[in-house]
């Protein structure tokens, strides 16, 4: 008979890369937090790139090393659909961190006739799907089925009652301790096996509680009882429909009571909500959740609001979707509203001249999203970087944005404030040519071949340049290089263009 915990763990290699960077194969490629390195591509471990190194010290390793800054919110967000994938097929999973979670191996063992059988239909599912890097682990407790998915086998199984067995060869880093691990190698203890055969109260007298924790599970006794974490009880409300509900402003209305429940669990804790996740169930029990972010905080309306937009998407989303008639949307039969990130109300007053923020705005740009999707609407930053297209950072409206270059950095070769208001992207090719109608030329000494008279169908009237940028020269290729000019025409547009293996380029356009 199965154990209650045995745990199948769906482990997904180099999540924070995908989420970043899409599917694999990716080029070498770090992210970076605190200048530390907290994921990087099988193909910059090869050049001896590591997780926790310095940046300065990955660079060091890896001349070509691409550095991005990691963004845990897209790493929580780019997960859920992969959650939702698991779950129409195994329901239970528990999510332990974007790219890992595990599901009780009871009931999916026994409705696929064995654990081996089960995980490779998990497996088929995954890799339908487009993660064909997917491993899944089973053993005695999530921590035994996370390293037996870290195998080299795409489904490991560890045999009931024989966690410590397969335990005990790992190294003792696999505590993910680096103060116990760096401390027990100095003792001459360098395995989990080595760890679980100390003494288990001269542990605790040594290393505390947490340390009896973790020689507990480096004897294999990993006895925790996967179970979604729910969020703050005293903030969370909820609402139920008996019938269900199938219009958006039936739904809203009924909301507007357990939207003003929220608020009064907030003002009681003196705390106001910047994050919200809504949970809609439908007549068929399925549950779509969405997070919305907020500039300042959400009030009673603006929660309303959200149940009316996500309810609009998804009745939008099944109206274009075919389905099985007997699993059609029939209505929404509970809505749940949970605050995620909340925050002192203090810094949330209005100031003497009230709020900066247009909520006007904000409300509209929101249900613009609701309708064009999450990236339909985003809104711009500048990065740092030499090329026009590399500054330009797009984020979806309502998140923070990230910026995958330091704008603070030297960039030599960059272009000066101000930058182009309209950037091309990719560059599109223009003209630039001579009095004679030539195509105008630049020599090794970065000269011209002629002053500029014509761009882009226009007369020139004025110009300025040509300025050299070079960007990986080490590279096998020679890298991206070129000369640029800015050049204004009669028709008053002023333009950015370089050239480049003896093509002209328009990178972007002043206004």
């Amino acid at each position: 008979m199965t154990s209650p915990l045995r745990v199948f763990a769906l482990w997904l290699p180099d999540w924070p890369l995908r989420a970043a960077l899409g599917p694999p194969p990716h080029p070498p490629t770090a992210l970076v937090h605190a200048n530390a390195v907290v994921a990087c591509t099988a193909s910059a471990r090869e050049h001896g790139v590591r997780i926790g190194q310095r940046r300065r010290e990955a660079q060091g390793r890896l001349a070509a090393l691409r550095v991005l800054p990691h963004d845990p919110a897209k790493d929580d967000r780019a997960f859920l659909p992969v959650l939702r994938l698991i779950e129409r097929h195994a329901p239970g999973a528990t999510l332990l961190r974007p790219g890992l979670a595990v599901i009780r191996a009871r009931g999916l063992a026994r409705y696929h006739g064995g654990e081996a059988e089960a995980g490779g239909a998990l497996l088929d599912i995954l890799t339908e799907a487009g993660y064909d890097e997917a491993r899944i682990g089973v053993a005695d407790g999530p921590f035994t089925a996370e390293l037996a998915a870290h195998g080299s086998e795409p489904c490991t199984v560890v045999p009931e009652g024989r966690s410590a067995d397969f335990l005990a060869p790992l190294p003792v880093q696999a505590l993910r301790d680096e103060q116990l691990a760096g401390l027990l190698t100095r003792l001459g203890v360098h395995t989990l096996g080595g760890f679980a055969a100390l003494d288990a109260i001269e542990v605790r007298d040594r290393f505390g509680e947490r340390g009896a924790r973790l020689h507990a599970l480096a004897a294999g006794a990993d006895s925790r009882v996967p179970a979604p974490r729910p969020p703050d009880p005293e903030l969370v409300r909820a609402v139920e429909f008996e019938p269900a509900l199938a219009g958006t402003d039936q739904v809203a209305f009924a909301v507007r009571q357990t939207a003003d429940a929220v608020l009064l669990a907030l003002d009681d804790a003196a705390a106001v909500c910047t994050e919200v996740r809504i949970d809609l169930t439908d007549d068929n029990r399925q549950v779509f959740s969405r997070s919305w972010l907020h500039p300042t905080c959400f009030d009673a309306a603006d929660l309303v609001d959200r149940v009316r937009w996500q309810l609009e998407a998804l009745a939008a989303e099944s109206a274009k979707t075919p389905v099985d008639e007997a699993r059609a949307f029939g209505g929404i039969v509970a809505v749940r509203i949970v605050p995620i990130a909340v925050d002192d109300a203090a810094h949330h007053q209005p100031g003497l001249f009230g709020s900066a923020t247009d909520e006007r705005l904000h409300h509209a740009v929101s249900r613009v999203q609701t309708m064009l999707g999450h990236d339909g609407v985003v809104t711009a930053a500048i990065a740092g970087g030499r090329w026009l297209a590399d500054r330009q950072v797009l984020t979806p409206w309502g998140e923070r944005a990230v910026a995958p270059r330091d704008p603070v950095r030297p960039w030599p070769g960059s272009l000066p404030d101000p930058v182009p208001a309209e950037v091309f992207l990719p560059p599109r090719p223009i003209g630039v040519e001579s009095a004679m109608g030539e195509s105008i030329g630049i020599d090794g000494r970065g000269s011209l071949s002629a002053p500029p008279a014509r761009i882009d169908g226009a007369g020139v009237q004025a110009w300025a340049g040509p300025w050299p940028v070079a960007e990986r020269r080490w590279a096998a290729d020679g890298g991206k290089k070129g000369h640029r000019l800015q050049i204004v025409d009669d028709r008053e547009r002023a333009w950015l263009v370089f050239c480049t293996g003896g093509r002209w380029w328009a990178e972007g356009r002043y206004r």
